[in-house]
């Protein structure tokens, strides 16, 4: 998708400029005309989204930050003392923050499963898919060490459970794993050392996330943007410059998800929280039941529901890194969902197998619905999560027989209306 250059400067100054460092036409060739699909959809406008949320998480966390102390006797009422009662709107600033982490994760599930659906892990894109799912995986240890920080009674004893995971590898290599985890620890328990590591990689984690992002557009840029139909460019006509059509539409459901996001900090700040969190942490007593925050329940349902901790560990561990193969797993030459019909269906029951094991993991681990236990619940949820890609995917490819595929962009979006119009 990238070519020739259309930025012309049109004063003294930006020929000078651009004759040194030609960052706006960067930015006019990256952003302004750069080619875009004209069938882009909705589902499309989450990535301007998760910018967005990227900018405001770093910049409320910074101002949280500079008030925040990182020591296992302060933390918690620096947070729920100073931050939320003596600095001016701190308390705006922290809801912002934690509820903003919500809305981040709310929006990076639907941007990949929208990439699933429509195939934008196909070549040539592999390295976007790849990079994005880097950006998650950062993303998961950003919101880990953040959870941590507030030093509740489920920030304390979260840390303490999932860094203990580490201690699986002792049944491989005896003692190994105790080690990793109290190098890990600072200590021979979860206490000063383990918050104030945990804060610094919380702040600098973000930027490292920046930095990606900005391979992953630059990534995008080479071949360009997927679009539903999941086929080629073909020519200018099935394209639009992306500024203003594209800055205008994203503009539009930015604003209305900024009003959703506004609606959870105003009048739901706690929506998403834990009440056990409201209560200073205190290593004599457990919380009744331990569990992460919404977005990693899936997760969590998977490891818990393997009774063998090593095996737990490393079902959780391949559920992650199985996303870094799927360009490889998926061997059908169609990549729209809209022109597989098996391959639909079975994404689907993916993703309601997901909002399932959320479920499962929201829940004790003795809990029953409807005399069925979750815990198999979860088992068998585990189990097509892992077969969706590793089973189903590369044998659906081979089996599936997909719909006609339109041989352009723009034949599908103006060649139907117009002989619709011709036809009236």
């Amino acid at each position: 998708m990238a070519g020739h250059s259309t930025y012309v400067p049109r004063t003294a100054f930006s020929r000078w400029l651009d004759e040194r460092l030609p960052i706006i036409r960067m930015m006019n060739d990256s952003f302004t005309t750069f080619p875009t699909p004209r069938n882009l959809n909705f589902w499309y406008t989450f990535g301007g989204i998760l910018t967005f949320m990227l900018v405001v998480q770093i910049v409320t966390g910074i101002v949280l930050a500079m008030h925040y102390v990182p020591n296992a006797g302060l933390a918690f009422n620096s947070v729920e003392g100073r931050i939320m009662r003596e600095v001016n709107y701190g308390w705006l600033i922290r809801y912002i923050h934690s509820n903003g982490a919500s809305m981040f994760f709310l929006a990076v599930y639907i941007h990949m499963f929208r990439g699933l659906y429509y195939g934008s892990y196909k070549a040539p894109r592999e390295v976007i898919w790849i990079l994005g799912v880097f950006i998650y995986l950062l993303m998961m240890a950003t919101a880990f060490f953040g959870y941590v920080l507030p030093w509740g009674q489920m920030s304390f004893w979260g840390a303490t459970v999932i860094t203990s995971l580490f201690s699986a590898i002792d049944q491989v290599v005896p003692h190994l794993g105790t080690a990793i985890t109290q190098w890990l620890w600072g200590g021979f328990a979860v206490d000063d050392a383990t918050l104030n590591r945990f804060f610094s990689l919380h702040y600098l984690l973000p930027f490292v996330i920046t930095g990606v992002v900005g391979l992953h557009v630059w990534a995008l840029h080479v071949p360009g943007n997927n679009n539903p139909l999941g086929i080629d460019v073909k020519g200018p006509q099935d394209t639009l410059p992306f500024h203003p059509y594209y800055t205008v539409k994203d503009a539009f459901y930015l604003a209305l998800f900024v009003i959703f996001f506004a609606a959870f900090v105003f009048y739901a700040p706690n929506f998403f929280g834990n009440p056990d969190n409201y209560t200073q942490a205190n290593p004599l007593v457990t919380p009744t039941d331990i569990v992460p925050e919404w977005y990693l329940l899936p997760f969590y349902a998977m490891l818990r529901s393997i009774p063998q901790k090593l095996i737990g560990v490393l079902v959780l561990v391949a559920s992650l890194v199985t996303l870094l193969f799927i360009p490889w797993l998926d061997t059908s030459k169609v990549r729209s969902c809209r022109f597989r019909p098996m391959m639909k269906q079975l994404f689907w029951l993916f993703a309601a197998d997901c909002v399932l094991l959320g479920y499962c993991g929201a829940q004790t681990v003795d809990a029953v619905r409807f005399g069925i236990p979750l815990l198999w619940l979860a088992r068998i949820g585990t189990a097509y999560y892992l077969a969706f890609f590793w089973v189903l995917m590369p044998l659906v490819g081979w089996l599936e027989r997909p719909k006609k595929v339109p041989d352009s962009i723009a034949k599908p979006v103006t060649g139907n209306k117009s002989a619709a119009g011709v036809k009236a």
